[in-house]
């Protein structure tokens, strides 16, 4: 070959030149991820009711996260984890469909020619390097995150069109190749056409790339519509792999979401490939013998989601039960039973880490009101007839709630070591922290609970007046266990500032409780050992308290950006809202425990 001639540094070119795009997809997907935060992501779940609005926002979240494969991954997990139904999903598939074709459009610059200096700027040569400095000042400038991620986006696009570039100038030499025009005669075939595109693109787990790749081949100019439509439906299937690859191990309604998303696209080349043909064939229509150039592709490309959504779409109930068929569920096809509360954790979350931290803040909040029911059943048995079927519910609860914080903290280490937004950390960050608290008070509950049934089993009991002392204190607790409980499910730092000062409030209730039993012991009201039992209870409705105070601690520490210790010192001796709030919850409880006395006298 002469120095024209495609060589082999003409393939490494094409590979650099590809290694370059994957690259640079990866950095504009994850800077647009970080940018949207996973707010879109997470609206899946919640907005998928109307077809037609899953289709659109199917479209949205995928050309925001600039990936149909990461889209349909998102979908095997939210389905695995419960949040989705399988049917929900089927027109989130097709809006992914629709908005993935942006990508061949955004490539299509490339091809853009003129002598006129504005069309000339549309290029990537002329724009991409302008485009990379912007982005790397707002790397090494900028102060804050949004900005970060906005100039990792604008990199990330300067080198998927770098990588355009190369991969197009390393194939340019095969215009003038025989050798390439003789292999070019084999894909008059259609059949190899699609096997092709679907070999190579579940390869390199790609159809943007693919598509940029066919993009680059077309300016050899020895490509043509009939040629390039059959490989771009290949492309299409291709890219269902991904979907292939996360659906294992997972039930059986996740795999079906893989199985919908082949459906979708073998289906739409079996319907369309045909009709081309036939258009091509017998109508023979001429366009299909003209060269292809970046737009066409662009435009065969999204021609063939849309039409294939619009076929489609109408029968999305028989891609349900095609899927149920192909997917069949175990014993004569019942529905299989998912056992495991904790199926949000999934590990496919954590390829978008802002979906991954949303669903497991969902998963603790499941763990706090789980621990919020059994804390308050273990307070109530304390003050009323002893009941064996809440006991044992306080003590089945507490393995639940183990079993949660070793899988939650688990995540939550897999989690950290993600790239996630600032705020996103301070959500880790707090997750961290509260999930041990909630586990500790569980443990406290079941110590309450060994209490009530140490008094079951030695047949003794409390005092009505010790009684009602503990209703007074386990009210003060149980208020504080709402408040602080509230303050993490809802974020609402003015919530989390009214745990202290009732915290300091059950405190002294604790303190004033143990005089008055004191007393009781030395005016022999009371036996000792009743009085260590009551010593072991209140001991515990102390640490329950202060692990209510933790959670608020860690909410105001984290949000708000200041040292707890500091914050707890300075509040206690100069704030006047504290003090305020201090005095109203004292003397509400105080009182309350002056009728107490009142009515036993």
């Amino acid at each position: 070959m002469n120095g024209t001639d495609f060589s082999i540094f003409n393939i490494f070119t094409m590979l650099g030149g590809l290694a370059f795009f994957l690259y640079g997809m990866n950095v504009m997907s994850t800077g647009l991820e970080k940018l949207t935060g996973g707010k879109l992501e997470v609206a899946l779940k919640k907005m998928t009711s109307n077809k037609f609005m899953a289709i659109i926002l199917g479209m949205v979240v995928t050309i925001a996260i600039q990936s149909s494969s990461a889209m349909t991954v998102m979908l095997v997990g939210f389905v695995n984890s419960g949040l989705m139904s399988l049917e929900q999903t089927v027109g989130v598939c097709f809006g992914s469909d629709i908005g993935t074709t942006l990508t061949a459009w955004i490539l299509s610059l490339a091809g853009v020619d003129g002598k006129n200096p504005f069309v000339k700027m549309l290029k990537p040569t002329s724009f991409a390097p302008i485009v990379a400095i912007i982005g790397v000042m707002l790397i090494m400038g900028a102060k804050k995150n949004k900005h970060k991620d906005i100039g990792r986006i604008l990199v990330g696009f300067a080198i998927i069109m770098t990588g355009m570039s190369l991969m197009s100038d390393s194939v340019s030499p095969l215009a003038n190749s025989p050798k390439f025009q003789e292999i070019l005669t084999a894909f008059h075939n259609p059949i190899l056409g699609v096997l092709v595109g679907a070999g190579f693109t579940g390869i390199i787990q790609s159809s943007a790339a693919s598509v940029g790749i066919l993009q680059a081949f077309s300016q050899t100019g020895a490509l043509t519509y009939g040629m390039a439509l059959p490989i771009i439906m290949g492309l299409n299937i291709g890219t269902c792999v991904t979907a292939l690859i996360s659906s294992i191990g997972v039930n059986k309604n996740a795999k079906r979401v893989a199985c919908i998303h082949i459906l979708i696209k073998v289906l739409g080349t079996l319907i369309l490939l045909p009709v081309a043909l036939i258009l091509q064939h017998v109508v023979q229509l001429s366009i299909f013998d003209q060269t292809v150039g970046f737009v066409g592709i662009a435009v065969m490309h999204s021609i063939f989601n849309i039409a294939t959504t619009i076929i489609l779409l109408p029968f999305t109930p028989m891609l349900v039960k095609l899927s149920r068929i192909i997917v069949r569920d175990k014993e004569g096809g019942e529905a299989e039973v998912e056992e495991n509360r904790l199926r949000g954790l999934d590990e496919r979350f954590l390829k978008t880490p802002a979906v991954a931290v949303e669903t497991c803040r969902s998963t603790t909040i499941e763990m706090a009101n789980i621990t919020s029911e059994s804390i308050n059943d273990a307070l109530d048995l304390l003050v009323s007839d002893y009941n064996e079927e809440k006991c044992q519910s306080v003590i089945e609860a507490e393995d639940l709630i183990d079993h949660y914080e070793d899988k939650i903290n688990s995540y939550l280490v897999r989690l950290s070591k993600s790239s996630v937004t600032g705020k996103d950390s301070r959500r880790v960050s707090k997750m961290m922290h509260c999930v041990g608290n909630f586990e500790r008070i569980s443990d406290h509950a079941v110590n309450l609970i060994e209490s009530v049934q140490e008094c079951k089993e030695k047949g003794i009991k409390f005092s009505d007046e010790c009684i009602n002392e503990l209703k007074v204190i386990s009210e003060a607790i149980s208020e504080n266990i709402s408040i602080a409980f509230n303050a993490y499910i809802t974020d609402d730092l003015g919530a989390a500032h009214k745990v202290e000062p009732l915290e300091e409030v059950v405190d002294n209730l604790s303190t004033e409780l143990k005089n008055r039993h004191i007393r009781r012991l030395q005016n022999d009201e009371c036996t000792v050992e009743l009085g260590y039992i009551f010593q072991d209870i209140l001991t515990n409705l102390e640490r329950i308290s202060d692990h209510c105070s933790n959670i608020a601690g860690c909410l105001i520490e984290t949000d708000e950006k200041t040292n707890l210790h500091a914050y707890l010192h300075d509040v206690k001796e100069n704030d006047e809202t504290f003090r305020n709030e201090y005095r109203v919850y004292s003397e509400r409880y105080f009182a309350k425990l002056d009728d107490v006395i009142a009515h036993e006298a």
